[in-house]
């Protein structure tokens, strides 16, 4: 396990350069800099700003000193927020969109799972359809039209939660369910699909010839290997909604990470785009680390190596 744990953190240390690298050269490839904005600064103004943040240095050093930077875990000062760091942004945002993050997985996976279950358990019966056009209607809806349906609905009509900011559990309702309506239709289908396959194993029409119930069979014997792949597609999900949604946030005025991403690219803060970006990167590298990890506890079959052990 330690020696697949070292191999996989090498690996995740050279994916993480090229995306720095990346994320760098086409930031300094978009035409503007982040003091173009400003209609009435002077050039005189606009030139000493960018030797104060290094912006007149050659390309090579910009470079070659933002790797440091990031290696020392400093991402450099905001060139939009006064007197603010992008570790600042960060540590200010990241709380905000983790809460809201972890309500919406919750959602999503109790939800997701629960229609898989009951679809694949009534199949081809009108508990099936109704958990699929759920589901469909989830991956075909996107997030930001289902969260002004829920606005319009919820809160404007019939007034049950508040409309947008955050200032109360109540104001994590309806943004939280508008990220988990994806991911949720998304985990359903897995679900249902995987747990059709388990189902149609010798080992559970054993387990039936048995006499064991139904409810037995299935908490079991069916949902742990049927879940495999939610497990799989947790990982990008778990970062992804964990470093915030940006439509969302924007949408809500949640003060989270990804309010702060969206603006950032409006004013042109190229630190700000970068450090979220690769705070967002790390996440995602480790998130897929450790439902690897997790993939082989829930299949003692699956090797951490990538082999099975021999039936």
């Amino acid at each position: 396990m330690f020696k697949y744990i070292g191999k996989r953190l090498l690996y995740m240390l050279l994916s993480l350069i090229l995306i720095i690298t990346a994320t760098f050269f086409l930031m300094k490839a978009a035409p503007g800099g982040p003091f173009q904005k400003e209609k009435d600064l002077p050039p005189e103004i606009e030139a000493a700003l960018n030797a104060h943040y290094g912006l007149d240095q050659p390309i090579y050093k910009q470079y070659f000193d933002y790797l440091v930077s990031v290696a020392k875990w400093e991402l450099g000062p905001s060139f939009k927020y006064k007197a603010k760091t992008v570790n600042e942004i960060i540590n200010e945002g990241f709380p905000v969109s983790f809460f809201l993050g972890l309500e919406a997985i919750f959602l999503a996976l109790a939800f997701g799972v629960f229609l898989g279950i009951i679809a694949a358990l009534y199949h081809n019966k009108w508990q099936d359809y109704t958990a699929m056009i759920i589901a469909v209607l989830g991956i075909s809806v996107p997030s930001f039209i289902f969260a002004t349906v829920l606005q319009y609905f919820l809160a404007i009509k019939l007034g049950l939660f508040p409309i947008a900011r955050w200032e109360s559990i109540q104001h994590t309702v309806l943004p939280a369910l508008a990220l988990a309506s994806t991911p949720m239709a998304f985990i359903a289908r897995l679900t249902r699909s995987s747990m059709l396959e388990v189902l149609s194993n010798d080992y559970i029409k054993t387990a039936k010839a048995k006499g064991l119930s139904q409810g037995v069979i299935t908490v079991r014997h069916t949902i742990r290997n049927a879940l495999l792949p939610v497990v799989s597609y947790m990982g990008p999900l778990t970062a992804g909604i964990l470093t915030g949604s940006f439509v969302i946030e924007k949408i809500f005025a949640i003060p989270g990470l990804g309010d702060a991403f969206v603006t950032s690219i409006t004013n042109r803060d190229y630190t700000v785009i970068m450090g979220v970006t690769v705070f967002y990167s790390i996440l995602l590298l480790i998130s897929i680390l450790l439902v690897d990890i997790l993939y082989g506890l829930i299949d003692p079959r699956i090797k951490l190596s990538g082999g099975k052990k021999g039936a």
